[in-house]
């Protein structure tokens, strides 16, 4: 649509102390012609028609009005009287002996255009998104899911969900419990796998032979080479198990129980983020409920490779944190507070690290040398903060990085060179679509849909579209 300036009315004592060439009066007309025209900026005056004026082109529902000052409509961004027209004492006496004159200036249009189209190039593209609720299938045989700790995308776009079964309420678990109490429903294995278009294709996972399983299901990870990855966030959960995607135990890091803190190279204590990153084949752990670290292994032996904490210095399990009222208002926090709950690698070799309850990010090499920390929203109170997962987006440069904010009811959607927050999906509390109550984990396939995950009494998973770029939205 073309932008104009319109300069309505007899009276232009307003526009005095601006000039306008001759060459640039463009057209005249009346109000009811000039209530079809596409203008985005009007400038109404004085004028013996005004208020009929005014009704007209509020029948034509096409703009606003104000009188002696200029409004936008439509976006159009604001622009200096002075560059807008000039107007010259020989055009004003010709204008003084108009009574209902329409002027629309040439050079506004010329001006507006080019700001016009000169801001919509310069703002940038963000991912767009919309709520998929009937994603996912029903799941078979009456199963039921409770919480989830975590969801994954594997190399085929196939959707993981990890989820914990001890945490499904009696009434929605009812014919499992002795006697049945009901007719529906009986726990799901913790491991669901769904294809890209949502149909049901496995479900496995629990206690078995050959290894330890967790208290509390938490974090999943599938590596290109299709192995299934799990931890676990209690205080015993100090292992990290690898599976094959059908189930079948590849490897255990670590032992139940036998946490040592946060320099223990051999168990973990309570791991919330797995890694692999493709590069070096090594697991990146986000280390997590109970201790204050990042810790490396080789992804096909299991050795311990390195760790570190907050700033890539030695963790301090020692250290005392200040209540949360006081953390936020003292200078960052030398260690990563309970918990780090993400990590993720970029293909530049960046190593983005959440630590959750700081209310902040930290960013490292590959080694651990720190490279810099952003906080998001840092005066959020809540206790559970604002730095919950992260999702590299699938194109090559991984140009945004996606932020869950659980304490906030947003994922924040980040330039991932600058850090800087471009726009949010969501922002307000509930169980319906367009509502978050609690995500934890996010996850997202090769085409740009976002899987979310959330935990307590959320207890769901579910799709966000992707639906093409567009100009990001004034937050």
């Amino acid at each position: 649509m073309t932008a104009g300036l319109v300069l309505l009315g007899s009276d232009l004592r307003t526009l005095s102390r601006v000039d306008l060439q001759p060459g640039e009066l463009l057209g005249v007309g009346t109000p009811r012609q000039f209530a079809k025209l596409p203008a985005d900026l009007v400038w109404v005056d004085a004028m013996p028609d005004r208020q009929r004026f005014l009704a007209i082109c509020a029948r034509a529902n096409q703009h606003r009005f104000s009188h002696s000052r200029l409004e936008l409509a439509r976006g159009a961004r604001a622009l200096a009287f002075a560059d807008i027209v000039r107007i010259t004492e020989e055009t004003e006496m010709r204008m003084r002996r108009m009574d209902r004159v329409l002027v629309i200036a040439i050079s506004a249009v010329a001006i507006l255009l080019d700001n016009a189209g000169r801001a919509q190039s310069s703002r940038q593209q963000v991912p767009i998104f919309e709520p998929d609720p009937l994603w996912s299938e029903a799941l078979p045989n009456k199963w039921v899911t409770g919480q989830v700790g975590g969801v994954a995308v594997d190399s085929h776009d196939n959707v993981w969900v990890f989820h914990r079964p001890a945490t499904i309420p009696d009434g929605e678990k009812a014919a499992s419990l002795n006697p049945p109490q009901a007719e529906c429903c009986i726990p799901a294995p913790p491991v669901l796998q769904f294809s890209p278009s949502g149909k049901f294709l496995r479900a496995w996972g629990g206690p078995g032979q050959g290894y330890e399983w967790f208290t509390s299901e938490h974090g999943i990870f599938v590596d290109p080479q299709d192995n299934v990855w799990l931890s676990g966030n209690a205080k015993e959960d100090n292992q990290i198990l690898k599976f094959t995607n059908t189930g079948k135990l590849v490897m255990q890091i670590g032992h139940s129980g036998k946490n040592k803190g946060s320099n223990d190279t051999e168990n973990l204590g309570g791991p919330a983020g797995l890694f692999v990153y493709w590069k070096t084949n090594e697991l990146f752990v986000a280390d997590g409920y109970f201790n204050h670290r990042v810790i490396v292994f080789d992804a096909n032996t299991g050795k311990y490779k390195r760790h570190w904490g907050a700033y890539g210095k030695p963790p301090d399990d020692n250290y005392k944190f200040p209540v949360r009222a006081e953390l936020l208002k003292a200078p960052p926090a030398p260690q990563f507070h309970n918990p780090v709950h993400s990590v993720v690698v970029s293909n530049d070799d960046l190593v983005y690290v959440a630590d959750r309850t700081n209310n902040r990010l930290q960013v490292f090499r590959l080694d651990g040398t720190f490279v810099r920390e952003v906080f998001i929203a840092r005066n959020t109170l809540q206790a559970e903060g604002t730095v919950h997962h992260f999702v590299l987006s699938p194109d090559k440069a991984q140009q945004f990085l996606y932020l869950v904010d659980g304490s906030n009811k947003v994922v924040r959607i980040l330039n991932r060179q600058t850090l800087e927050i471009l726009a949010n999906v969501g922002g307000h509390a509930g169980h319906n679509a367009r509502e978050f109550f609690h995500i934890h984990s996010a996850a997202m396939d090769s085409k740009g849909n976002l899987y979310l995950g959330e935990v307590n009494n959320g207890q769901r998973y579910y799709r966000y579209a992707f639906k093409g770029m567009g100009p990001a939205a004034t937050r």
